[in-house]
């Protein structure tokens, strides 16, 4: 079977500084989502979804916090061939410096890979893209067109453009050109044949998604030479090189979340009531790590277009258009509204709570009377009583020690104490 035949390679991502703070002491992918997931569980889950089940996810920087989640998370069968297995960035007596790119750091890799003895391709998969795809109806037309490479393409507006690699392919859809995110004004000429329905909405570029299949032996070759990053040098020097490297395009919903407004929206679009990303499709089940937590307890409070994790206390006046992460506590006359509060890693005991009543000082969650909206309240924060949050197109970006304001969305950092009756926003 032809999934037997694939090596599934799950990047960890760089610094990911442009999602800072919620990236100042984990990595991208393990950033969590939808209040229960971490990033990384996506690839994962698509993988396995479509039967793919050998995995290397490469890590390297903050790397504990997904290390950890990964390990924890996903455990086969002694009986089975199955495995996700952590490559954490390691100095060797034939490499002393860390992973300098993507391909550096799957070339740094290859020896770990090449103990297998019988895979065929490498897929090789970002760890923080938001994506259901048929990943192996992209092998299978990998295959059936005698590519050596496939890049997966995404068709966008002449607007979005500007923001990607910029591939253009022939009546077979193999490239034959590329160019790293192009200017408005030299766009023309740069147009691809995309289906009606995206041609309908003006998506005629095929933007690189950052997907790859590489065979086995071109893998090996192209990885022979000094470049570190796949889709400024590899991609470009295949192509421009005579390579046969196929265009897959894939329509369907692909959010490669680089920032904290793309993040802030994703998530909020979880709420609709029929999201472009679909948690709740039988075929494509997000996995996750497996929590024994008792059921939500919810008094009084009007939710609407929210999503509530598993184990929340809360006794808001009303929660709307927002998600509500796991053991989240939420105090009454409280209303949160456009808001992604991600919850907590533990709970507190009750005699933790009293002390922290007697003496003044929040406890972690949200306290009473508070009114939150535009934001985004990172884990184990402590938000004290009448407090009011709100974020929006008015405010500036700035930093400060409890939370940051990025375009117009205000991150409380981890862990943060919010005293009583302070106003942000």
């Amino acid at each position: 079977m032809l999934n037997k035949k694939v090596l599934s390679i799950i990047l960890g991502g760089g610094r990911g500084t442009r999602l800072e703070p919620l990236t100042s002491h984990r990595s991208k992918p393990a950033v969590p989502i939808a209040g229960k997931y971490r990033l990384v569980d996506i690839p994962i889950s698509n993988c396995l979804n479509n039967d793919l089940k050998r995995m290397f996810v490469l890590t390297q920087f903050n790397s504990a916090s997904l290390n950890s989640h990964v390990k924890n998370t996903y455990q086969f069968s002694g009986f089975s061939n199955a495995f996700v297995d952590i490559l954490a960035a390691e100095q060797t007596p034939d490499n002393q410096t860390w992973f300098q790119g993507t391909s550096d750091a799957v070339k740094q890799c290859q020896h770990h890979f090449n103990r297998i003895d019988d895979w065929e391709y490498a897929l090789i998969l970002s760890g923080d893209q938001l994506y259901q795809m048929d990943l192996m109806q992209m092998v299978e037309d990998h295959v059936k067109s005698g590519a050596e490479i496939t890049v997966a393409t995404q068709p966008v507006s002449s607007k979005e453009a500007p923001a990607f690699g910029i591939l253009k392919t022939d009546e077979n859809s193999f490239i034959k050109t590329f160019t790293e995110k192009p200017p408005l004004e030299e766009l023309s000429g740069w147009e691809s044949e995309v289906s009606e329905k995206m041609k309908s909405e003006g998506k005629e570029y095929l933007a690189s998604m950052g997907i790859y299949i590489f065979n086995r032996k071109v893998l090996d070759e192209v990885l022979s030479n000094d470049a570190i990053d796949f889709g400024k040098e590899i991609i470009p020097d295949a192509i421009t090189g005579g390579r046969k490297v196929y265009g897959y395009q894939y329509e369907g919903y692909w959010e490669d979340i680089g920032t904290i407004k793309a993040f802030y929206e994703a998530n909020l679009a979880l709420t609709d009531d029929i999201p472009k990303f679909n948690l709740f499709d039988k075929e494509n089940t997000i996995l996750t790590r497996a929590r024994i937590l008792p059921p939500c307890k919810i008094n009084n409070t009007r939710v609407s277009k929210a999503m509530i994790s598993e184990g929340c206390i809360v006794s808001a006046t009303s929660i709307e258009h927002s998600i509500i992460g796991v053991r989240s506590r939420i105090g009454e006359g409280t209303v949160i509204k456009d808001a992604y509060i991600m919850g907590a890693d533990n709970y507190q005991t009750l005699t933790e709570i009293d002390t922290c009543l007697k003496l003044g000082k929040p406890y972690i969650g949200i306290g009473d009377n508070c009114n939150l909206s535009g934001v985004i309240v990172e884990k184990n924060c402590r938000i004290g009583n009448n407090v009011t949050i709100k974020g929006g197109d008015h405010l500036s970006d700035v930093e400060t020690d409890t939370y940051v304001v990025r375009d117009g969305v205000i991150v409380i950092k981890n862990s943060a104490v919010i005293a009583p009756n302070t106003v942000i926003g």
